[in-house]
């Protein structure tokens, strides 16, 4: 089973290391001065995300917390198995009710072609 790893913003920031880095693309004379690209990488886990889009320093810290936790959240997320379960009497007869109709179907489509001959 996977370690369960909590995703709150304050066990991030304490289990994250943040680096920040100059960030390239558009965007201008800010952005190519300033170091506004936020990395972070989770040590426990070994996930590093990073956030380039935006001009601020902020704002690229604030989504970059966000996909953190939801990398975390999809890592540990568990699907549920499926039951087998048998099909019902009600839909048993449906489906051969169906086969039924579609083997007249081919039934008459055959008679037709071999008339013609």
């Amino acid at each position: 089973m996977t370690e369960h790893y909590p995703t709150d913003r304050a066990s991030l920031e304490r289990d994250s290391d943040v680096e920040f880095f100059i960030a390239s693309g558009p965007g201008g004379q800010h952005r190519n001065k300033v170091e506004t690209g936020v990395r972070l990488m989770h040590r426990p886990s070994g996930i590093t995300v990073t956030a380039t889009e935006r001009r601020s320093q902020y704002a690229n810290r604030e989504r970059a917390f966000e996909r953190l936790a939801e990398r975390l959240q999809k890592l540990q997320y568990r699907r549920t198995p499926r039951i087998a379960t048998r099909p019902g009497t009600a839909s048993r007869e449906r489906r051969l009710q169906a086969k039924r109709r579609n083997s007249l179907l081919k039934q008459s489509r055959t008679t037709s072609v071999n008339s013609h001959e």
